[in-house]
């Protein structure tokens, strides 16, 4: 099985030629970087990735993933992300596209106020859908009926929702849990599965969550659920290693191995890699 781990934050420690934004998040020392995860994947047997842009460390600024995404073609793809109140967002998404491995959009908000139903993500859905590519969306539950009225306006557009609006064991992560579910009835709408650790009140392996991303994966099918592992989990999820974020969905959530195939590689593959 060629596993795919669809959500890993990369970092450089060339600052000159990477400059970071002011007061960035950054990862413990010695992680994060791509030789890290090349080390990471190895070990765990995962044998492609798709690069987030880091915004926490980068803001706007895509050139390390980029450069990084075109450096490790077959290996590696990029999801960029850029501003949807910039104007020139929608060409550089093109630019970033037809040169550098840049298989997919993160689309945020608009700044102030915030809308996911706004001129400038529509502008960038429409360029998106021109090149043919994947739209990984961020956002929270209170935007879920403006996600709603985008999802309509684009019925055609691969659109995956990013770690799944926030789902945790709260009171308010269950009613986050049945909008994700709600949303399920987009059918070009996907889940993913980051969620398990980010969201558990518990060591690995989190089983607090288990009933919440089985819900998921029911709802949606797991031809429409990836998996990804927040790398680096040292900062992202640090109550899990690497290779346990990979086992919840092996070994514990007691999916069968057609699942586990399908949210492991098939779905993947063919969301980010199917031209590859």
């Amino acid at each position: 099985m060629h596993i795919i781990d669809t959500h890993a934050h990369i970092y450089s420690n060339d600052e000159v030629a990477y400059p970071k934004i002011e007061n960035p998040l950054r990862p413990p020392e010695g992680t994060g970087t791509i030789e890290h995860l090349r080390q990471e994947t190895a070990a765990s047997g995962v044998t492609h990735v798709v690069a987030i842009q880091t915004s926490s460390a980068y803001r706007w600024d895509n050139r390390f993933l980029a450069d990084s995404a075109r450096a490790n073609t077959g290996w590696m793809v990029g999801v960029c992300t850029l501003n949807p109140d910039d104007p020139t967002s929608p060409e550089q998404l093109t630019r970033l596209v037809e040169g550098y491995n840049v298989r997919g959009l993160r689309s945020v908000p608009s700044a102030d106020p915030s809308h996911l139903d706004h001129p400038g993500v529509e502008a960038l859905w429409s360029a998106a859908a021109r090149l043919n590519i994947v739209v990984n969306v961020l956002t929270g539950a209170s935007l879920a009926d403006e996600l709603a009225r985008m999802l309509e306006r684009f019925p055609h557009l691969t659109v995956v929702l990013d770690h799944c609006l926030g789902i945790n064991p709260s009171p308010d992560g269950q009613a986050t849990l049945r909008t994700v579910v709600d949303l399920a009835q987009y059918s070009n709408l996907h889940a993913k599965l980051t969620f398990v650790p980010t969201g558990s009140a518990e060591p690995y392996p989190c089983r607090d969550m288990h009933d919440a991303v089985r819900q998921v994966i029911r709802a949606y099918g797991p031809g429409r659920c990836v998996w990804g592992t927040d790398f680096p989990c040292e900062l992202w999820c640090p109550k899990v290693t690497y290779t346990q974020h990979l086992t919840i969905f092996t070994d514990e959530l007691s999916l069968s191995e057609a699942e586990q195939r399908t949210i492991l590689e098939t779905t993947s593959t063919r969301l980010w890699f199917q031209e590859q």
